[in-house]
């Protein structure tokens, strides 16, 4: 039997919070219908760094301290500097759709996933790319086949492991030095649950925002869940962060549809303390 537990609301009033990142004692994350990069810090204060014309997907920063920013309908990846936005790669020749979640590894490279189809637009499930960006802003596909990538984590030995949304299971690549991904396998299966957002803890479980079943998973490799937390809102997104990495922020929402998102503003950053700190990327 799992552990269970529940939820309590740090902010709320947002469109549709994602992307979470832990930075200089602030959660960092993107309102993407609100197109907004956002903060919050523990205290529950919150401002908005930036405000962009597209939706912005996922967040990373550069070893420099730049920070990466996905515009998703154009499928491109800016700089970000205070309220202007210098492109650093346009994707659109690589990715089937609107780009979505972004992984930078300690290197410089960044990993970005689109959703391979129109899913608001109802069409069917379609196969996507994902795309690697080298610090010098060239961009190649590193991996296929994959149905909806979305969150992304690194382990301490190497591995990325990409949430694949509507295939319903974590998989894993092994990751060369020059970036190049290899030896993709199944890490786990995960039934009914529809990973989105993912992070990993020092014992090597996976938490996993999982909307399609509107709960947050602790998940060992194979599959086996040893923990759940029953947010107030559907969770899309998760990061274990604070200066322990021991705070489980949860990005949830009543509705991920762009203009009910927008107008209905039911976001929330919700947080849990757990007992096995964070590690690996983000």
């Amino acid at each position: 039997m799992f552990k269970e537990a529940q939820s309590h609301v740090l902010i709320d009033g947002l469109a549709f919070p994602e992307a979470p990142r832990w930075r200089n004692d602030r959660l960092w994350f993107t309102d993407q219908h609100a197109r907004q990069i956002r903060w919050v810090d523990l205290n529950g204060q919150s401002g908005i760094l930036a405000e962009m014309n597209d939706l912005p997907g996922g967040l990373g920063w550069l070893p420099d301290g730049t920070l990466l920013v996905v515009a998703m309908t154009s499928r491109c990846l800016y700089r970000v500097s205070e309220e202007t936005f210098e492109l650093y790669a346009d994707l659109s020749s690589l990715a089937s759709f609107h780009c979505n979640d972004m992984l930078v590894d300690t290197q410089g490279r960044a990993y970005v996933g689109n959703f391979g189809y129109d899913l608001h637009g109802g069409a069917e499930v379609a196969p996507a790319e994902l795309i690697m960006v080298q610090p010098d802003g060239h961009a190649s596909v590193v991996a296929c086949d994959l149905i909806f990538p979305n969150g992304m984590t690194m382990t301490p030995n190497g591995e990325l492991l990409v949430a694949e949304t509507f295939a319903h299971r974590l998989s894993a690549f092994t990751v060369a030095r020059n970036g190049q991904l290899s030896g993709r396998r199944t890490w786990a299966e995960l039934g009914g649950a529809t990973p989105d957002g993912i992070c990993l803890d020092a014992e090597g479980a996976v938490w996993v925002a999982s909307p399609g079943s509107g709960d947050v998973l602790r998940i060992r490799e194979g599959g086996e869940i040893i923990e759940r937390v029953a947010p107030v809102g559907t969770p899309y997104a998760c990061l274990l962060g604070d200066p322990d990495r021991k705070l489980l922020f949860m990005l949830t929402a009543e509705t991920d549809d762009p203009v009910d998102a927008a107008r209905l503003r039911s976001g929330r950053i919700e947080i849990h303390t757990v007992a096995v700190a964070g590690a690996g990327l983000p």
